[in-house]
């Protein structure tokens, strides 16, 4: 099974659409989508630097945000079965569907993940792909990525959220980040 994240920022860029076509062609057999926040969780970080709000009523609306993008992904690839546990993915895996993930806040909660920005989609889709137990996590991003960067050099830089590293210390799946041309999008 591969987990596979496309960045929120592809949208910005024009090139979602596409991507995600790709990811689907590519992956067609024991694959579950991640929806990065995007613009929608750009909102929430200027609602709350306007507003003053605390940190978990901003992640909380921040994993709405992802669930935004994921009803956006079903709107543009209908045939993807949008869940929001990691029990409702098996599920759609063993229907031989490909499951897309609209995190449920309740879930999160209960697995105890802080509420900080440190902590974004990439790392979400890191503790996604341990507790499913997959193979691989593929992180699609719209930044240029170096074949041998790694995690902590890319948290550095900003690529990735700042907590990756620790949600990917005791990984035994394969980790790969890449850019989007990377998938020919």
């Amino acid at each position: 099974m591969k987990v596979v994240k496309i960045g929120g920022s592809l949208e910005r860029s024009g090139d979602l659409m596409i991507c995600l076509d790709r990811v689907i062609k590519q992956n067609r057999q024991g694959l579950v989508i991640v929806p990065g926040g995007g613009l929608f969780a750009e909102q929430v970080r200027l609602a709350q630097q306007r507003w003053g709000f605390d940190e978990v009523s901003a992640h909380h609306m921040a994993i709405l945000a992802m669930q935004q993008m994921a009803l956006l992904f079903k709107a543009l690839q209908p045939a993807l079965q949008m869940k929001g546990s990691v029990a409702a993915i098996r599920s759609a895996l063993a229907a031989g569907r490909i499951a897309l993930w609209s995190p449920a806040i309740s879930a999160l909660d209960a697995a105890d993940i802080a509420a900080s920005w440190d902590i974004t989609s990439d790392s979400l889709a890191a503790w996604l792909a341990t507790e499913l137990g997959a193979q691989e996590l593929v992180l699609v991003k719209s930044a240029k990525v170096a074949a041998d960067a790694d995690i902590e050099a890319l948290a550095g830089r900003g690529i990735v959220d700042p907590a990756l590293p620790r949600f990917t210390a005791q990984a035994t799946y394969k980790i790969t980040i890449i850019n989007k041309d990377s998938l020919s999008c």
